[in-house]
């Protein structure tokens, strides 16, 4: 029994692509936490798994010139939200960056939540989850909550006619039809903003 529940934990991780980030919760159908935390303990121990963090391994992805790669930051918060049935937002400057407003690539990434707050270190990554109100949440997960993240990083005097051409070029027409939808739970100033990116061609 103990073999059969190894060898269909072995079987879900390789049957995931190289790069998959995971909890001992993805494992929970296939037998008892004891078993499946043996399991884990043994592909780790051979290297067929990463442990990156408290509670998270990985199936890591190799570069025949980096080595061994650290997994997506949207890896590892997917594997989270799975596991602690929390929302996740993107905010600051990450949120910025996604939606190409800056080059700016963070040294510590913060994710709104309405989980626990906590910090991750993962390789030279530094993540923090931040608690916050229902209102920052409301729009989680949709592209709504990345703008509105995004213009709050940069604040009223930074937004000009350059950073909304950007956002025009790069939302879509449901994006936008999104952003007037979830318009109430923006400040003001970046009401007009929204009216302006979403109204204009």
């Amino acid at each position: 029994m103990i073999h059969s529940i190894d060898s269909k934990v072995y079987s879900r991780i390789v049957g995931h692509r190289r790069g998959w980030v995971f909890t001992p919760s993805n494992f929970k159908d296939l037998g008892s936490r004891t078993a499946v935390a043996t399991a884990i303990k043994r592909y780790k121990q051979n290297g067929t798994i990463r442990h990156i963090a408290w509670g998270l391994y990985d199936y890591p992805r190799t570069d025949p010139q980096l080595g061994v790669l650290t997994p997506s930051v949207d890896q590892i918060m997917t594997a989270l939200k799975k596991r602690d049935a929390m929302r996740l937002q993107h905010s600051g400057a990450y949120a910025a960056n996604l939606l190409g407003l800056s080059d700016q690539v963070p040294m510590k990434i913060v994710f709104l939540t309405d989980g626990p707050g906590r910090r991750l270190q993962i390789g030279n990554r530094h993540i923090l989850l931040k608690r916050t109100t229902p209102r920052n949440m409301a729009t989680a997960g949709r592209i709504s909550g990345t703008v509105i993240q995004a213009l709050r990083w940069l604040g009223r005097n930074n937004v000009d006619e350059r950073i909304m051409s950007i956002l025009r070029g790069r939302l879509t027409n449901a994006d936008k039809a999104q952003l007037l939808k979830d318009i109430r739970y923006a400040p003001i100033w970046i009401t007009q903003i929204i009216r302006s990116i979403a109204c204009e061609s």
